[in-house]
């Protein structure tokens, strides 16, 4: 990895400007917000690129667990930035309107965790095959990973069409281990670790148990986010908005455009006809007459009633 170089940035000059001919209304809003994030991060870094990079030694003796998100949203230089962008740009339209945003979105979000958990391991790997120990001291950066990882996903799709790696025809399934290798001739200062690690999270996903896991844990969160909200709907419709509307309707049928008097007389009505309904049943069934209170009856009870 080397140090960012200072000056004019070409390489972004030349992105934006690749961004403005495809259109930002043709991006899709996680590959735009994903880009952005980068572009951001490159202009203002959280912190200084060795304090960022992941390696063994960093993240395992050091204890340091944040690199394994900051490292994959940091660039060495402009051109770092610039080709790894261009690439997300056109694997995201495609592979975005495909999958949908927020599968897609999902799909980054594990992927940028995978890739470096997955570098770790294979540099430990190689540290202890190779007996030597300066693998765990290799610090990386940068969205290579995971745009092998999507490089992989995308190819899936249409394992017998070709593409070309330098001129050279190649079945899609297998042009990402041919531009593991083309890269890695072309800019021996790569990670060849980590592009491997993006292969092999990508793999992880088409032919093993990663796709699987994530559907999961997707229906599991959506499962128990259904259960609240339901939990939440039945409590406020079934129960505090019914009472509310319930009292509201009760209460406009006393005060609806009536004085005060006409108010009180038609509360014991309401009140006297709720006593009849409920204790003349036994007088309805026995001579066939309705429960309800005649006007006459209710006038002579109110008269009873204030005389007491």
């Amino acid at each position: 990895m080397q140090p960012r170089q200072r000056g004019v940035n070409l390489g972004l000059l030349l992105l934006v400007s690749q961004l403005f001919q495809v259109g930002f209304d043709n991006i899709p809003p996680a590959t735009l917000i994903t880009m952005g994030l980068n572009i951001y991060l490159f202009l203002l870094p959280i912190k200084p690129l060795m304090d960022v990079c992941i390696s063994v030694d960093k993240i395992w003796n050091g204890q340091d667990w944040g690199r394994l998100l900051y490292s994959v949203f940091h660039h060495a230089d402009d051109w770092h930035l610039y080709f790894n962008m261009v690439s997300l740009l056109y694997k995201g339209i495609k592979l975005e309107q495909r999958l949908g945003t927020r599968w897609f979105a999902y799909i980054l979000s594990v992927f940028s965790a995978m890739t470096g958990v997955v570098y770790l391991v294979l540099e430990m790997l190689l540290a202890e095959v190779m007996k030597d120990h300066s693998y765990k001291f290799q610090c990386a950066v940068g969205f290579s990973g995971v745009l092998f990882a999507l490089k992989v996903v995308n190819n899936c799709d249409s394992p017998g069409g070709i593409t070309y790696v330098m001129g050279i025809p190649v079945q899609k399934q297998y042009a990402c281990w041919a531009e593991l290798v083309a890269i890695h001739l072309i800019a021996p200062g790569s990670s060849f670790v980590g592009h491997l690690s993006g292969i092999l999270v990508g793999l992880l996903y088409t032919k093993g148990p990663l796709k699987i896991l994530m559907e999961a844990c997707a229906d599991g969160l959506s499962s128990t986010y259904s259960r609240q909200q339901n939990r939440f709907d039945s409590q406020g419709h079934s129960g505090y908005n019914d009472v509310r509307d319930g009292a509201s309707n009760h209460r406009t049928s006393y005060t609806g455009g009536m004085t005060e008097e006409e108010q009180l007389e038609e509360a014991i009505r309401a009140s006297l006809n709720e006593y009849g309904v409920h204790n003349n049943r036994r007088r309805s069934d026995t001579f066939g007459r309705p429960g309800r209170l005649s006007d006459e009856e209710i006038r002579q009870r109110r008269i009873y009633r204030f005389a007491k």
